[in-house]
């Protein structure tokens, strides 16, 4: 089953994307970026209102591949008592110690890498380090965020040979950035684990834009069913 994740901004989103049907809920801070980071307390907020009903995720910020900011933010953001904490991976610095210093630093939070696809090629061997420091996913999504989705960025064959490097090393496989309906249907027929939304749920499609409660309910139902008649439009 693909779940499809829904990442928001304040608590009053998440109680959408919980009421709509997302499976996971993201959060994050599309004004400072592709994983822009929200402070605790709004964290802490948004918590409360999904109330365990749904697993819920936060981003640690675009951050440079320092060991020690990663090691940081990682437990701060963990502190919080979000299930997951996401981080990012993007090109220079030393993305495999960072890795290593996400691991020690989660806390009882499990850990997902984001690889930005656009600024970073989604090679073996990163996914294979998430892997060894005990990561339960990876997901490929785009840094840019320039108006170009992630299928603008990799081919198809790229996108399913990640997805197969994803499982064979035992982590969910996600799919995100900037993605639309006519995205689902062909992005599904790969196989990934999630797929995740932030502008298409939004009105206009603007990923700093307010969440529509229709486009959300749009996209889970487009995601499990990969079918719809919507899902072309």
């Amino acid at each position: 089953m693909i779940r499809m994740l829904a990442s928001v901004t304040d608590p009053d989103e998440a109680g959408l994307a919980v009421k709509a049907g997302a499976d996971l809920i993201d959060l994050k801070n599309p004004s400072e970026g592709a994983l822009g980071a929200l402070p605790a307390g709004t964290i802490r907020a948004c918590l409360e209102t999904v109330s365990g009903r749904k697993p819920v995720s936060a981003t640690i910020g675009d951050l440079p591949m320092d060991p020690d900011i990663t090691a940081l933010a990682v437990s701060r953001t963990a502190a919080t008592g979000v299930d997951i904490v996401k981080m990012g991976l993007i090109g220079g610095g030393d993305p495999a110690s960072c890795i290593e210093a996400a691991a020690r630093a989660r806390g009882t939070a499990a850990l997902v890498g984001v690889i930005l696809a656009d600024l970073i090629p989604p090679a073996p061997d990163l996914v294979h380090a998430m892997a060894d420091a005990g990561f339960i996913g990876v997901m490929l999504d785009t840094g840019l965020k320039d108006g170009r989705s992630l299928r603008d960025h990799l081919s198809t064959a790229a996108l399913e040979d990640f997805i197969g490097q994803a499982r064979a090393a035992g982590l969910l496989a996600g799919l995100a950035g900037s993605l639309r309906l006519a995205d689902i249907p062909p992005l599904a027929a790969l196989g990934p684990s999630i797929l995740g939304f932030r502008g298409a749920l939004c009105r206009g499609g603007a990923r700093r834009g307010l969440m529509d409660p229709e486009r959300i309910a749009d996209v889970v139902h487009c995601v499990r069913s990969a079918q719809r008649p919507k899902c072309e439009a």
